[in-house]
Parts: C-alpha cells; sequence; structure tokens
C-alpha cells in the first residue's frame, strides 16, 4: 500500500499546486489514479495517525509519530503535517528550527500546511517571521484560506499593528473570496475595536452580509467600555437574539459608566426574558447597587445569585462582589457575614472587607483583618495596602499608618504609588502635620498628581488652614485648571478664615472661566425601592412642603437639646439668618426629612450624599439621630458616618 502511495504522490506532482488548495489533503489528488478501495485505506492511515496526534502527550511522542509519518509514506501529506505542527506548537516546541523544516521537505505545500506555521509564530511571539512566511506562501502562489488570514487579524489585534491589519484587509478586499466569511469579518471587527478604530470596526459590522451573535457582541461591548451607551443600546435592540454575553455587557457597561439604575433595569429585562446569569453578570449588577447604595436591590441581587448557584459560599467574585456592595449600601455587618461564609478567600475579598471596615469607621477591625491575612497563603496587593492605609487615615492612627508604607517594600514587593502617598498625605494633614505631610510630597520617588496634593487641600479644609491650602491648590490649578471643586474647596477655606475678600476673587475666577459647581445631592430609597434625589434648596419634589414642616418641627427639638447652627458651614457673606436658611435647605436634611415623613418610627435611615457632608449637617444629624430615637446613616463622598444616640461612628473625626 505503501509503495502504491508513493508512486502515485509522484504521478500527480504537476498538478498538485492548483488541487491542493482547494482540498487541503494529499488524498483529494488521488482518487482519478487509484482504485477507490486502496484510497479509503489511504484516508483510514490518515485519521489513525491523526488520532494518534491528538492523544500525544509529549514532544518525544510526537517526533516518534513523525518518523511513523515518514516511514508510511505520508511524509508529503499536508493534511497530516499541518496537524503534527499544531501539536508541535500546542507543546511550546519552537518553530525554528524542527516544524518549519518539516514544511522545507514538502514538495508541494497547501494553504493549510503554511497557515499552521503562520499560527505557530504568531502565538510565539514571532510576528515579523509569521509575515515573510506569509509572503513566502504568495511567492510560491498559494492563495491564503480563512484561517491564514483570521490568524494574522487577530495578531495585528493582539500587537495593536493597526496599519499592518488595514493592508491585510486591503489586500483580502483587492483579491476577494473572504469579503462574505463572517468568521473573518468577526476577526478584522475585533482588531479595529482593540486597536482603538471602533468607527472602522463599525463599518466592518454594517457591510457584513450575515452576522451572528460575536458580531453583535464584540461591538455591544465595545461601545460600553468607550462609554458610548447610546450605541450599545441601538444594537442591543437591533439584536435578534439578546443572549447571555450580549445582556451581561449592557449590565456590566451601564454599571462601569455610573448609570447604575440603567443596569437594573437591564438586568430585571434579563431575568423577565429567561436568560442565564454567570458571575461576571452578577458582578456588574452588583457593583451597580453599590453605586446607587440600594439596600433592597440587594437583598433581590443574593437572592439570584444564590438561586443560580453562585452564592458567596461557592463564587469568590461573586462574595468579594457582595462584600463591597453591602459595604457601599451601609451595612458592614451583612458585608462581613458574607466574607465569613466564604470557603475561599482571595484578595480581593480581603481588601474589599478591609475597605468597608475602613470607610465605616471601624479601624480596628479593618487592621486586625489585615493583620490576620498576613499569616494565610494570600498576598496583600496594592489595593490592600490602599485599604488598611484608608482605614488608619479615618481613624487618626499616624503612626500605624506609617509602619504600614513602610512594610510594602518589605513584606510584599509592592512599592507604594501615587495613591499610598495620597493617603498618607490625608493621613499626616488630617492630623495637622502638615509640615511632615509637605516633606514627604517633596520626597516623593514620583512626581506628585492631583490625589496628593487634593489630599493635601482637603485636610487644610478641616483645620482652617488657608496658608498650605494656597500652596495645595497652586499645584492643582496648574495640574487641572478646570476642575471646579478645588476652587471651590478653596474658596470655603477663605470663608472659614474669614478672609471674604479672597472668597470673590476665587468665585470671579470661576465664573470667569465658565465652570459649573457639582449641585449637592442625597439619594434615599423609598417605597418599593424607588430612589428620590434632593437638591440643596429644591423645591421641586412633591412633599416639599410636608418636609419643610417636618424639617422645623425637628429643629425646634434640637434647640431645645442645644443644637446650635454653625454659621461657617455656610460660606456665603450673608447675614446670619440668611445662614441659617441656606444650612436647613442642604439636601441630605432634606432627604432626612422625607424619611422621617415616610418611614417606620424606629427604622433605620441610609442616605448617600456626592459630596461631603458638612459640619453643621454632621452636628444636626448627631442630634436628630438622639432625637428622633433613629439611626441615621450617611454615605458620603468620603466615607460612612453612623448617627446613633446622639454620636457618630466617625468620632468627628472626618
Amino acid at each position: 500500500m505503501v509503495s502504491i502511495f508513493k508512486e502515485v504522490i509522484r504521478a500527480t506532482r504537476p498538478f498538485s499546486i492548483p488541487i491542493e488548495k482547494s482540498c487541503g489533503s494529499s488524498t483529494g489528488l488521488l482518487k482519478t489514479f487509484i482504485p477507490f478501495s486502496q484510497l479509503q485505506e489511504i484516508k483510514l492511515l490518515e485519521q489513525k495517525i491523526n488520532s494518534i496526534l491528538d492523544s500525544c502527550i509529549s514532544v518525544t511522542q510526537l517526533k516518534q509519530v513523525h518518523a511513523q509519518i515518514v516511514r508510511k509514506g505520508l511524509d508529503q501529506c499536508c493534511f497530516v503535517l499541518a496537524k503534527l505542527v499544531r501539536m508541535l506548537t500546542k507543546f511550546e516546541v519552537p518553530m525554528d528550527p524542527y516544524p518549519r523544516n518539516i514544511l522545507s521537505q514538502v514538495h508541494f505545500a497547501n494553504p493549510f500546511m503554511y497557515t499552521s506555521l503562520i499560527r505557530g509564530y504568531l502565538i510565539q511571539g514571532s510576528f515579523e517571521k509569521s509575515v515573510s512566511l506569509y509572503g513566502e506562501m504568495w511567492r510560491e502562489g498559494i492563495s491564503p484560506v480563512s484561517f491564514t488570514i483570521t490568524a494574522f487579524f487577530k495578531a495585528c489585534g493582539a500587537e495593536l499593528n493597526v496599519d499592518l491589519g488595514r493592508q491585510f484587509h486591503g489586500q483580502i478586499m483587492k483579491f476577494g473570496g473572504f469579503t462574505q466569511d463572517i468568521y473573518v469579518g468577526n476577526t478584522l471587527i475585533d482588531m479595529y475595536v482593540k486597536c482603538g478604530w471602533l468607527d472602522c470596526g463599525r463599518q466592518v459590522f454594517d457591510e457584513m452580509p450575515e452576522r451572528d451573535l460575536i458580531s453583535w457582541t464584540t461591538l455591544i461591548v465595545a461601545y460600553a467600555k468607550r462609554g458610548n451607551m447610546l450605541a450599545a443600546v441601538e444594537l442591543f435592540d437591533r439584536l435578534p437574539v439578546k443572549d447571555m454575553v450580549a445582556c451581561t455587557a449592557m449590565v456590566t457597561g451601564f454599571a462601569q459608566n455610573g448609570q447604575p439604575r440603567e443596569a437594573l433595569e437591564y438586568f430585571e429585562k434579563m431575568q423577565s426574558m429567561g436568560v442565564d446569569t454567570d458571575e461576571v453578570t452578577l458582578a456588574g449588577v452588583i457593583s451597580a447597587c453599590a453605586q446607587l447604595g440600594a439596600a433592597k436591590y440587594a437583598s433581590w441581587i443574593r437572592d439570584v445569585a444564590e438561586k443560580s448557584g453562585f452564592g458567596p459560599a461557592d463564587s469568590v467574585v461573586v462574595g468579594s462582589a457582595l462584600i463591597d456592595m453591602y459595604s457601599k449600601c451601609g451595612s458592614v455587618e451583612e458585608a462581613y457575614n458574607v466574607f465569613i461564609i466564604m470557603r475561599v478567600r482571595n484578595v480581593f475579598s480581603y481588601s474589599s472587607m478591609i475597605l468597608g471596615f475602613a470607610i465605616h469607621g471601624c479601624a480596628k477591625e479593618a487592621i486586625a483583618l489585615f493583620e490576620e491575612m498576613l499569616k494565610t497563603d494570600v498576598k496583600p496587593n496594592a489595593v490592600t495596602f490602599l485599604a488598611v492605609l484608608t482605614a488608619c487615615s479615618h481613624a487618626g492612627f499616624v503612626e500605624q499608618g506609617q509602619q504600614f508604607f513602610e512594610m510594602m517594600e518589605k513584606r510584599s514587593c509592592c512599592a507604594p504609588q501615587e495613591d499610598h502617598y495620597a493617603c498618607l498625605v490625608d493621613l499626616l494633614g488630617r492630623a495637622g502635620r502638615f509640615e511632615d505631610a509637605l516633606e514627604l510630597i517633596k520626597t516623593m520617588p514620583m512626581k506628585s498628581n492631583g490625589g496628593v496634593w487634593g489630599a493635601l487641600l482637603g485636610a487644610c479644609r478641616i483645620h482652617v488652614n488657608p496658608d498650605v491650602a494656597e500652596i495645595a491648590a497652586g499645584h492643582l490649578f496648574e495640574l487641572d485648571p478646570n476642575h471646579v471643586g478645588n476652587y471651590v474647596l478653596l474658596s470655603i477655606i477663605y470663608a472659614s478664615a474669614g478672609r471674604w475678600k479672597d472668597v470673590s476673587r476665587i468665585r470671579k475666577l470661576i465664573r470667569t472661566k465658565g465652570l459649573i459647581k457639582n449641585p449637592a445631592c442625597s439619594l434615599v430609597e423609598g417605597e418599593k425601592g424607588v430612589i428620590h434625589e434632593f437638591y440643596s434648596d429644591d423645591l421641586t419634589h412633591p412633599k416639599s412642603a410636608e418636609i419643610r414642616e417636618e424639617l422645623q418641627g425637628l429643629l425646634h427639638k434640637l434647640k431645645l437639646q442645644g443644637y446650635q447652627p454653625l454659621l461657617s458651614s455656610a460660606p456665603y457673606d450673608v447675614s446670619d439668618e440668611d445662614k441659617k436658611r441656606i444650612l436647613m435647605a442642604h439636601s441630605e436634611k432634606l432627604a432626612l426629612g422625607y424619611m422621617l415623613l415616610t418611614t417606620d418610627a424606629g427604622s433605620v435611615i441610609r442616605i448617600i450624599k456626592n459630596l461631603r457632608t458638612c459640619e453643621d449637617c454632621h452636628s444636626f444629624m448627631c442630634a436628630a439621630s438622639q432625637v428622633t430615637g433613629r439611626e441615621i446613616i450617611i454615605r458620603d463622598n468620603m466615607r460612612f458616618h453612623h448617627f446613633q444616640n446622639g454620636t457618630c461612628s466617625c468620632n468627628n473625626f472626618w
């Protein structure tokens, strides 16, 4: 049989190039010259050798099979040799010299033989050699197949080499043959997306005669990552079959772009359509809940996770996300309960829990958990250290914070970055050690960024230090001249120091630059999970009149207990009466009034604010918690404040 096979190979060589291109196998060109029974025998031999190649578990075994291929007379069979090259690639055998020599010994290689080597070079990072081999293939008069083209597009995407990718694109457009191939189209879209040429990827998509779910979801995910959720929604609505990947892309896209309500809306759609849920989907929707701070949604999402088989005891991804969510929803106890029941904990689990303790003012618990982590096999990373430094900063534990900062390089090979320096500057600044904070900034191994100077400026507000504030603000104005928050914060510090001329100067500068201050906004979760928004001095809420009446009654009770408005919290050069009116119209007070009106006595009140709560509101909430007998939890942009029985968990240090 072998001698007949060799004889037939010799007889058919003059015709092998065009026929091999079409069939990709040596046996495909034998049908005219040998009996069908012998052809079947050769075909079975090929299949047997391919099966043996699949079962090989070492390079030595592959070489032994290669020897058998030569002995059996299949040394010119591209179908078998291409499979051998792919297996050698799988075992990470360098393309030079062994697999490359296999090609050189084939007299009439087909496109699949070339493609296997090109793909091997690409996988091993030899991009230039793969391009050179592709050129050799063309010079030999061998046209590529779709697998050749897609391999190059994938490589161009991985290398972010859009110029070469466009050349390949132009070539297949010129010679044709692949413009109708859906697999080629999908890899082309993916290449353009990875290289940041989203518009070109969309053009390829629009011109494709056929599309599959990969075509649609690749673009939906790309638009979501770019932050263009309008385009993502437009594609999603047109998508014929909405699967888990597409739905997950929408949920995570909205969550990552700060649109948590929309993320929850699409997750509800996903549930109503009966689409399966995985860890990625759940992590996205849990992130949305964390942004909203919606406790009712939190319970629902956890139930869905449990029913889907991804409860915190089973999934470290979902468990870590739930810890973060419960922490940001104001329930650090529930977050810790999740942490306890997790069978497996990783660095994200520990980091989320330590940060959860930190932002809730449980600094001792955060430090204790960090020290417990150091005794395990889980190694802390940069995020973990940032979390424990935050805990020290919120509690004023200066010495411990400095020790943890020094520990980073010594114990974890994790060099401090800008965020860690910013946290230590914040810690020193909050403690009133401005000289030490400035010295630390000077000795930083990298250029100081906005986070570092912003931390120092924030500390100046606490201690009313306009001189250091001017230094910090000067750097911030250079780094980001259009960040309105820095100007506002400096004007507040000037106002607290009674420097009204400087306040006017900064406000005039804000107007000249055309900057717009972010309005203070507070959110609360009402009946049936409805989120209510309150803005300072806003009368648009349907219950505005009742809210103000409720607050006036509460104010009267608080004054009887000794509360007096802190007029310094109203940074305006107006009369004392006007300052009192302004303070009573702060967004968190309006939110409190609404919750007192609409919730049961004794229930916990949760408020989320987008800016730092002022000293007067802090004092007001302390007194209100005692008078009303209600626990009030406020999450501002710095931390959580748990007001209970006239005191706050932050010990007035925030």
